[in-house]
């Protein structure tokens, strides 16, 4: 403060600094207000000797304490004169003292009212401090939070309370607003909401990112999100104050050039998911393998069987073959050895040492259990030898997307030599990166259409019935909601076609926005929608287990062991009633592992997940249509 500043300059500057201190500063200046104001007029009343009118109507003084009481009690009523009896002069001075008060009550009401609806402005700009500990952060704000907010509602249903926090750069209520719309039943989970940017040390912390369970860092919408996802990542690993306990970090990064950055930053505490490299080996999967999104899907969420690791020391010494049939109502699928690596289909002779996991399937953790039965395998139903070799298989790529390319690489890795592919697009052959990045393909050929995908008398020209397999693609050169526009009249188009030629057509379609997959419904299991709402799940499963991730990659990935769709009849002799322990004794002599299996009559019933049941109870009996097919878990 400058030395040539006035004393009244100085006293109203400290007044000024006082007063901005808000709500608490007011009301304490107010008292002070008050109590000169009453000791004023105490003071008055008690020098001059008035009082109220005694019983001989005589004014009874009053002392300095009792004149301090009467002013009090006027000024918080101001009712309470109308009944003061005494001379004038006490009257006038309980008068002034009730106009006072009058002006102070209604002062302290304006500044309480004031001060509370300043405290809920505040509460609804979602800056207060998050006090949590074990939830589960979200950082970012996209479509995918209400399906990652789903499934995370199912796997905390057996929580008495759970938490859920979310930091984003957006109004707090607007948030809440569109969670309980999307979201109504939240069942035991809490969700909190707070507005702030998520590569802001200060904001991370206000929503205790070091308490956290898990990190979700969603990819936000607009240019260069995998900056934004870097910079988050960044900001939790290497803040000044971060614990020393590593975190848990999922993220997702759209740009395959971006993977190696995020991996330096994240480091071993961070599990990075590249959506556009998922979306595509999640598409090649699908399209060949009748009812394999249904599996995808039932593995991924948390509303039937999901996958879980646990250590079963009366395995060890037991051979991977063995540990098929110790269960009754879980599937064992792989193991985790004791050093941390994921073995999926591992050889059928292979130990179980001690420190290992089994890779189950199961409703819930808690539901995997030895079972103690020792089955009897019906021998005369299983089919010996070898299977019929694969056959060529023809596939249509309807539009064009950076994903193309790598959907047709994918697709060259799976079917047998001598197949093709026909890609249409309105672009120019030129114009996409056939040539630069499909490469020299070793099991297809590939042609090149350029035509309109949205145009009837174009698609009646390809002929969608020669082909096995059909994937439409959104393209990346125009905004989202045209581009969605454009592949659900497509897929009109082909429903009314395969409806009128009575033929199921095999279909994967790309949406970008979730909410046009839910216009584009599936009607059969053939009818699949590719979109993020698989990546969300992928996402939500591997927060809530880490050792998930390594799982799944190697199950998306065309090396190594997959998911695949066969014909029952390869395994067992259709017609003839078998249990499933005998069907897992039939995969486990080709080295596989039976998962599940599909009805082939109950293909359009949705409410029988079109055919497809997973883990089935291994006692349970059942006979094999020709055309019923097998789930099993294969390297080929």
């Amino acid at each position: 403060m400058s030395a040539q500043s006035t004393m009244k300059e100085r006293l109203r500057y400290a007044f000024d600094n006082s007063m901005a201190k808000g709500t608490p500063a007011l009301i304490g200046w107010l008292s002070v207000v008050t109590v000169l104001f009453l000791a004023v007029a105490a003071t008055f009343v008690w020098a001059l000797g008035l009082g109220p009118a005694g019983d001989a109507g005589v004014d009874t003084p009053l002392d300095f304490i009792e004149a301090f009481w009467f002013g009090l009690m006027r000024t918080l009523d101001s009712g309470t004169m109308g009944g003061d009896e005494g001379s004038w002069g006490f009257k006038l001075s309980m008068l002034t003292v009730t106009l006072g008060g009058i002006f102070i009550v209604s002062t302290l009401i304006g500044v309480i009212s004031s001060g509370v609806d300043a405290k809920v402005d505040e509460l609804r700009k979602g800056r207060s401090k998050v006090i949590e500990t074990g939830h589960t952060l979200i950082l970012g704000w996209s479509p995918q939070v209400f399906t990652i907010l789903t499934e995370l509602v199912g796997a905390n249903e057996n929580q008495r309370r759970a938490c859920v926090v979310i930091l984003a750069e957006m109004d707090k209520v607007e948030m809440e607003d569109a969670i309980r719309e999307r979201v109504p039943n939240l069942k035991s989970t809490v969700v909190v909401c707070r507005n702030g940017s998520p590569i802001d040390l200060a904001d991370l912390a206000m929503v205790s990112v070091d308490t956290s369970k898990s990190i979700i860092v969603l990819s936000p919408e607009g240019e260069d999100p995998d900056a934004s996802v870097i910079k988050s990542i960044l900001a939790i690993t290497n803040g000044p104050g971060r614990r020393k306990a590593p975190y848990h970090v999922v993220a997702v990064i759209s740009d395959p050039a971006n993977m190696e950055a995020a991996r330096l930053v994240g480091r071993d505490e961070a599990e990075i998911v590249l959506a556009g490299d998922l979306i595509s080996r999640i598409t090649v999967q699908t399209c060949r393998q009748s009812g394999l999104s249904v599996v995808h899907t039932e593995l991924l969420d948390f509303g039937g069987d999901e996958i879980y690791f646990k250590e079963e020391p009366a395995l060890v010494g037991k051979t991977f073959g063995e540990s098929l049939f110790a269960y009754e109502d879980s599937t064992i699928m792989g193991l985790r050895t004791a050093d941390g690596k994921v073995l999926l289909n591992p050889p059928m002779d292979r130990k179980i040492g001690p420190g290992d996991k089994v890779i189950a399937v199961s409703e819930d953790d808690d539901t995997i259990k030895l079972s103690g039965i020792t089955p009897k395998i019906d021998e005369g139903a299983i089919v010996e030898g070898a299977v019929a070799a694969p056959q060529p298989e023809s596939t249509l790529i309807l539009g064009w997307n950076w994903r193309a390319s790598r959907i047709v690489n994918g697709l060259d890795a799976y079917v047998a030599p001598s197949s093709r592919i026909t890609v249409v697009s309105e672009l120019a052959e030129e114009e996409t990166s056939l040539g630069e990045e499909c490469g020299e393909l070793r099991n297809q050929t590939l042609a090149y259409v350029r035509g309109d995908t949205a145009s009837r008398k174009q698609l009646e020209a390809l002929d969608p019935a020669a082909y096995d397999h059909i994937i439409v693609l959104c393209s990346d050169r125009i905004e989202a909601q045209r581009a969605d526009s454009r592949v659900l009249v497509t897929l009109l188009h082909l429903r009314d076609m395969a409806e009128k030629a009575d033929k199921d057509f095999s279909i994967v379609t790309e949406m970008l926005d979730s909410r046009n997959r839910e216009l584009a419904e599936v009607t059969n299991a053939d009818d699949f929608i590719v979109s993020e709402k698989l990546v969300s799940l992928l996402l939500t499963q591997i927060s809530e287990n880490k050792e998930l991730a390594p799982l799944f990659e190697d199950l998306f990935d065309p090396d190594g062991s997959e998911i695949y769709v066969k014909p029952a009849g390869n395994y067992v002799k259709p017609g003839v009633e078998v249990d499933f322990y005998t069907v897992t004794e039939a995969a486990r002599r080709r080295g596989e592992i039976a998962l599940g299996y599909k009805i082939a009559a109950k293909a359009r019933e949705s409410a029988e997940s079109y055919g497809v049941v997973v883990n089935p109870d291994k006692s349970s009996r059942l006979k094999f249509a020709a055309d019923d097919r097998l789930i099993v878990v294969a390297e080929s």
